[in-house]
């Protein structure tokens, strides 16, 4: 006889194994940036996707779209981008006498803020309402957003010339940061045998990607995730990882309460995608960097010896007692 916590993790498994597989049509390799999108997903946290161009962030995010089989939208972040532009408007009917309100591009399922840093805050801010409360207030009214909205932000590490660093109020908003590297060897291989048998990649449509799920089912999937068991032990990991980096000796500033949740939120949804109906400590362990990394700042003369947040998050989670 299984319980409900079984069937919701069998359910789980079962969608996103095919909706990985779909994705894996279009993207070549990054098998953990995949796996971590899918539990952002599944667990309702926004993700920012960090790395050079060229390494399959905004295909990935659109391969996604239609593996999922939910509404998508794109919005190229330009410094001329204004919040209106984002949000909707409101324009003025002259037969009705009256302003009515236009939605913008945020009112979608799945939202791909395409160089989020080369916005100026303002615009930027426009974000901060709708990834925190999914509704969107203007004129002084409130807009509801989907239930499934979700973020996928991406940005460039290494170009600094007019762009506007995300405010530390907004990278809090996101569950987790992501860092996409160069793919390996193999997977590069493999893409260049695609494109020289025909496929082409970048065109999404072309490569017949089928819908495995709907916005419908994921939400009633992220309902069903507190089924899945977390012990007190857990919880207590969970707790020690994100108080031990407010007094670490390498960093300035720690992780706020938001982290401690995000941490909770996404192992559970990797423990689930794993076929599991309970988190264990592994699954915290898999969760920590990509929660933590955006949400700690190393102290200056850290950085300038050539020390970055994942060394200090790596140091930290190897210090602190692992529950049996």
């Amino acid at each position: 006889m299984t319980t409900p916590a079984a069937d919701t993790v069998t359910h789980v498994l079962t969608v996103f194994g095919k909706v990985k597989a779909e994705v894996r049509k279009a993207v070549v390799g990054q098998d953990d940036v995949i796996d971590h999108v899918c539990a952002a997903i599944l667990a309702g946290g926004h993700v920012l996707l960090e790395g050079l161009p060229g390494t399959a962030k905004t295909l990935m995010a659109r391969a996604f779209a239609c593996a999922l089989k939910c509404r998508f939208a794109r919005i190229q972040f330009t410094p001329d981008l204004m919040p209106a532009d984002i949000t909707g408007t409101s324009v003025f009917d002259p037969e009705r006498r009256k302003f009515e309100f236009h939605p913008g591009p945020i009112f979608t399922d799945l939202l791909l803020a395409d160089e989020i840093n080369r916005a100026p805050a303002k615009t930027q801010a426009a974000l901060l309402e709708a990834m925190q409360e999914r509704r969107v207030t203007a004129d002084g009214r409130s807009h509801p957003l989907s239930p499934v909205f979700t973020t996928l932000a991406t940005q460039n590490p290494i170009e600094y010339e007019g762009t506007y660093p995300l405010p530390e109020a907004q990278l809090d908003r996101f569950m987790l940061k992501l860092l996409v590297d160069y793919p390996a060897a193999s997977d590069e291989k493999e893409m260049l045998a695609r494109y020289r048998d025909g496929t082409t990649l970048h065109e999404v449509e072309s490569l017949h990607i089928e819908a495995q799920t709907s916005a419908e089912d994921v939400a009633a999937m992220r309902a069903t995730l507190s089924a899945v068991t977390v012990e007190d032990g857990v919880l207590t990991y969970i707790s020690d990882i994100v108080r031990q980096t407010r007094s670490w000796a390498t960093l300035a500033v720690g992780a706020s309460p938001r982290a401690s949740v995000a941490l909770l939120t996404l192992s559970r949804a990797l423990a689930a995608l794993r076929g599991r109906p309970y988190v264990v400590p592994d699954d915290v362990k898999s969760a920590a960097p990509s929660v933590l990394r955006h949400r700690v700042i190393i102290k200056p003369e850290v950085e300038i010896e050539g020390g970055k947040p994942d060394d200090t998050i790596r140091d930290l989670l190897a210090a602190v007692k692992v529950p049996k």
